[in-house]
């Protein structure tokens, strides 16, 4: 009985000790990439392996659009985490850990790289430069939700492979995708209110291995609808936390919404047209701590288009993390409506990390793009605390006031009051940035540069590096053209 009661004890300490770290096994029939081995441990307690899913991403190459196979993992911890990474790579005689701004400094030993996690955070891995097959983890919080068995408002997913179609979510529901599942289908929330899609597990219409067709298909009735991954239409109070999503188009659809929390969201698409978060005459959108690598646009806001129609008011986006493969981290305007024009106000992006652009056209370069068209008014927006890393092709800004006549039926009608505080740029000299207005009546003004720094130099008006008769803006590689007023750049205290 004493011997019993000890090994209890025992066995309870152990949990309390390792309990800060919880894993989830692959399902049976998962896509899995064996490029890395990943193990976790905390407290020099025993390691646990991390399995490590294949994704495909995007190479926007001269040719067209080329699929690579990418890896990532996830996970769940709190405290001190150790991470040890073994790769297949015979030398590894470099190690990029990004976002830079973590701060995280990797250990080489032969194959193997280790580092400590003090806190959540989605990194990239990057051995020997490789952008592509590259590693992808997503340490998240301690999941501290749990099943409610006798909620008949929760629609629970298990670890396993779930084949669902389309599913068509009602109000006052509660989805969970439980780590370890993967649900193959799309989520459709058209006029509900008060929704949750929670959990740790992965969401995709992508076909998975034994699969007979291409992606899942749209029920009866749903023919019209586009099919993007995650759906929000004409909907109110809507969550989405923590899910990784796999997409055949959008990963989240937002279309004429009011107040919609995107948190923890994990990204990766590899097809054209594949955005990660699109905003369409919505409301009230915070979008924290997300991870988009896309093949198209990672965040976009748009007025109106198809079916959808209204202003887009107070969209705020924090502490998150974009990789643009092709076209824009951050897109804001094009899409509206000249008829009854729309007004795209009060917009926010703090504490991002941008790692690249690459984008071969140049009407749709620019990492931070405010493109005003079909009669939008952009105005009141900010750029505060944005770390861009690189552009392999792009450039690191573009606002202009334009008519793309493959997707505007007028020019817009203007841009001002925006704020970009604490820039910085570290990477190969990008394209030329822009910054143009239409003509007299549809101008870009009131645009403040504080603190804009590019490969450590500190761009203001009168920087002493200067000659008098260049603008600022030469400094910075940056062309401010006609049709502009008020664009300074000045230094905080």
């Amino acid at each position: 009985m004493k011997k019993s009661f000890l090994c209890l004890i025992l066995c309870l300490n152990f949990l309390c000790l390792y309990a800060d770290i919880r894993t989830y096994p692959a399902p049976p029939g998962s896509e899995l990439n064996t490029a890395f081995t990943v193990k976790v441990r905390q407290n020099e307690g025993p390691w646990q392996q991390i399995d490590i899913y294949l994704a495909r991403i995007a190479n926007n190459t001269n040719g067209g659009i080329k699929q690579e196979r990418t890896s990532f993992g996830y996970f769940d911890f709190s405290g001190e985490l150790e991470v040890s990474v073994t790769v297949k790579e015979p030398i590894v005689s470099g190690v990029n850990l990004r976002p830079r701004s973590y701060g995280i400094t990797p250990v080489v030993n032969g194959n193997t790289i280790g580092f400590k996690l003090r806190s959540p955070r989605n990194i990239s891995l990057e051995v020997n430069g490789n952008i592509f097959n590259n590693l992808h983890l997503f340490a998240n919080p301690l999941n501290r939700l749990s099943r409610a068995v006798a909620d008949s408002n929760l629609i629970y997913f298990g670890p396993g492979i779930h084949r669902v179609g389309v599913l068509k979510v009602l109000s006052g529901k509660t989805i969970y995708i439980a780590g370890g599942a993967i649900v193959q289908g799309q989520l459709l929330m058209d006029r509900v209110h008060n929704v949750k899609i929670l959990g740790r597990g992965i969401i995709t219409q992508l076909p998975l291995p034994g699969d007979s067709v291409t992606r899942s298909k749209a029920g009866k009735g749903l023919s019209k609808m586009r099919g993007d991954e995650i759906t929000i239409n004409y909907s109110a109070n809507i969550e989405v936390n923590g899910v990784i999503v796999l997409p055949h188009k959008y990963s989240v659809f937002i279309g004429q919404s009011d107040s919609v929390k995107i948190s923890n969201l994990k990204s990766f698409s590899s097809e054209g047209n594949a955005d990660g978060i699109d905003v369409f005459c919505s409301r009230k959108v915070y979008i924290d701590s997300v991870f988009m690598r896309n093949s198209d646009d990672c965040i976009a806001v748009y007025g109106h288009r198809w079916s959808f129609f209204g202003n887009t008011h107070k969209v705020i986006v924090t502490n998150s993390t974009l990789w643009a493969d092709i076209a824009h981290p951050v897109l804001i305007g094009t899409h509206g409506d000249s008829v009854h024009p729309d007004t795209l106000s009060d917009i926010s992006f703090k504490n991002i990390d941008i790692l690249d652009q690459h984008e071969n056209q140049i009407d749709y370069q620019g990492c931070l793009a405010l493109n005003a068209g079909d009669k939008n008014l952009i105005k009141n927006v900010s750029f505060t605390d944005v770390n861009i890393e690189n552009i392999r092709k792009g450039q690191l800004l573009n606002l202009r006031v334009m008519y793309n006549k493959k997707y505007n039926t007028s020019p817009g009608r203007g841009i001002e009051n925006v704020l970009f505080k604490n820039l910085s740029y570290t990477g190969a000299n990008p394209n030329l940035s822009v910054i143009s207005g239409y003509d007299e009546a549809r101008t870009i003004k009131n645009v403040i540069f504080e603190n804009l720094r590019i490969n450590g130099q500190l761009i203001y008006d009168d920087m002493t590096e200067k000659p008098s008769f260049y603008k600022t803006g030469d400094m910075a590689n940056i062309m401010i053209g006609e049709h502009t007023d008020g664009i300074k750049f000045i230094v905080s205290q």
